[in-house]
């Protein structure tokens, strides 16, 4: 239960680092809410994977580049699944505030994330034979 209570912490920190560099690429940038938001969820994922590193799963004995490469295949899956709903919500209803567009696809992808970070990058590699 620990791990879930610091993975949503953790979660709620990369939503505020995505809705902040959203919200500012869209008042200083000539981006749009969909190009800018490809450049927010980069910066929350390299953020996130410090912090779920550092303080919800430790480090996992396969080595950065290893751990860093299966956090971006997840992240990738998670952040597609994150863009597919935010990028409906926004085409289907034109008015809706961009940044509750983010928070609905972030919890969309929440599972997701959890499932594949402790188990597929974090959790404990195969037995060597």
């Amino acid at each position: 239960m620990r791990r879930v209570l610091l993975f949503a912490i953790v979660g709620g920190a990369g939503f505020l680092v995505d809705a902040g560099v959203l919200a500012l690429l869209l008042r200083v940038t000539p981006l749009g809410p969909l190009a800018a938001r490809v450049i927010a969820i980069a910066a929350a994922m390299l953020f996130t994977f410090w912090l779920n590193r550092t303080f919800t799963f430790g480090r996992s004995d396969r080595g950065l580049a290893a751990e860093g490469a299966r956090y971006g295949g997840v992240g990738i899956g998670a952040a597609l699944l994150n863009y597919a709903v935010y990028s409906a919500l926004v085409l289907a209803f034109p008015t809706l505030w961009p940044v509750l567009a983010v928070a609905i696809a972030s919890l969309a992808a929440m599972a997701w994330s959890f499932l594949g970070y402790s188990r597929f990058v974090f959790g404990a590699s195969a037995p060597s034979k």
